[in-house]
This record gives C-alpha cells, sequence and structure tokens, in this order.
C-alpha cells in the first residue's frame, strides 16, 4: 500500500484553494498512491472559526454538502483515494473530523474526542468532541485515526496492531521541532502503534511550518523538510 502524506499550504476561510490544492495533488500523485492524507482541518483551514457559531455553523461541512461531493467524484476521475481533516457540521454540532473517501464512497468519518481544537473557553455546546474511536480497513490493511492532541490526552484509546494515521495541526517553530519537539512526538507515537504517519499543513496564518513524517518504534524512518511543499510518499506492506 502506497500512502502518500500531503504537507501542502492551506488557508483559513479559504476552501475553494484548500480543495484545489487536493485536487492538484490528486493529480500529481494519480497512479503513485493508493491514498493521499491531508492534515488536521485541511478544508477549511484550522484557524478558520471564530467561535461565534452563527458565522462558523456556514463554514463548516455536512456530509451531504457538495463540496464533499465533489471530493468523492475526484476519487473516482483520478483513481486514487483520499483522506483530509475539515470542520463538520452535523445538525447543529460542529466537530473537526477527518474524513476517507475512496471509490467515491465515504469510507471513514472521524471525530475528534480531544478538546483542543477548539477556544474552549470560548465555546457553547455547539462545538463537540466524538466519543468513538474506530478502525477501518483499506488495502487488506487495519487503520486507525486520532487528530492531533487525541494521541497525547487518550492513548490507550489508540493503541492498534495495524496502521496509525495522525493528522495535525502543530505550529512549533522549527527550532522547537528540532530540539526536542519532534523526539517527543516519536515516543509518543511508539505507545500506540508500530507504524504511525503524521501530516501536518503549511499556512502562514499564523505561520505553520508543516512537513510529514512516517514514524516506527519511535524512529523517524523518512520525512519531509519544514516549510517545503510536497508529498512524503509511505510504502506500507
Amino acid at each position: 500500500m502506497r500512502i502518500g502524506l500531503v504537507s501542502y499550504r492551506c488557508e483559513n476561510r479559504n476552501t475553494a484553494f484548500n480543495i484545489s490544492q487536493i485536487e492538484l495533488a490528486m493529480k500529481r500523485f494519480r497512479g503513485k498512491a493508493d491514498l493521499l492524507c491531508f492534515g488536521e482541518a485541511f478544508l477549511q483551514g484550522f484557524d478558520a472559526l471564530c467561535w461565534d457559531y452563527k458565522a462558523d455553523k456556514d463554514i463548516a461541512l455536512e456530509l451531504s454538502s457538495d463540496i464533499i461531493a465533489q471530493l468523492q467524484s475526484w476519487t473516482i476521475r483520478y483513481g486514487i483515494s483520499l483522506a483530509t481533516g475539515y470542520i463538520e457540521k452535523d445538525r447543529e454540532k460542529l466537530y473537526s473530523s477527518y474524513i476517507v473517501i475512496s471509490d467515491g464512497r465515504i469510507i471513514h468519518n472521524y471525530r475528534r474526542i480531544s478538546k483542543g481544537w477548539k477556544e474552549y473557553t470560548k465555546t457553547d455546546d455547539h462545538y463537540c468532541e466524538g466519543n468513538e474511536t474506530k478502525t477501518f480497513h483499506f488495502c487488506g490493511k487495519e487503520i486507525m485515526i486520532a487528530l492531533c492532541g487525541d494521541l497525547w490526552e487518550f492513548p490507550d484509546r489508540f493503541k492498534t496492531d495495524g496502521l496509525l494515521i495522525w493528522p495535525v495541526y502543530v505550529n512549533y517553530t522549527v527550532d522547537e521541532w528540532n530540539s526536542e519537539a519532534l523526539d517527543e512526538y516519536a515516543t509518543q507515537a511508539s505507545l500506540v502503534a508500530r507504524d504511525v504517519l503524521m501530516i501536518n499543513p503549511i499556512d502562514n496564518e499564523p505561520v505553520n511550518h508543516g512537513a510529514s513524517f512516517h514514524f516506527q518504534e519511535g524512529q523517524i524512518i523518512s520525512k519531509l523538510p519544514f516549510d517545503q511543499e510536497d508529498i512524503l510518499l509511505v510504502e506500507i506492506a
């Protein structure tokens, strides 16, 4: 199984640009990867919300939205599966979610269970966390998804003998990453799975330096450089 970890730039509250980045990646890696994975909340941008529900509900997307339908159609057109973070609206509730689409079908939709995605001192009960951690199967492999702080707050809920995909939004400086943060993330990953794929998007508001990593038993097997728009191709047996 070939998985592309996409560290592309995204823009807050510019869904049109962000989906164009997704299509660009799908075009570039058509025939080269089975699945492309983007970072947390990539579709709208991690800082897209203002914590005013009347405004935020119009930024969030329902699973039945035209934009999600567009992504579904692209997986057929380009013959490549897709996984991306987004702000989800389900009736009157908002979530930080991660959707997996293959052959035009939604095969998995995970809702972050840790609350660090939101300004919880400012939000009301419209802004929610999920309560389920489930695996799904892709190319014969068992896969689990954890979003960013999930793996720090609830590591025991993500232990798996399969593959763990870990989309994040972490805007440390490059010096902070290189001094200790990256080793801490690799160590934390080793608590839950042998192979962990971490994807961090790039943005400029505020500055997030991106990069993606394949961790295996607490070691960095492969990675993308910081501040470089690229796709890390990982082979998983």
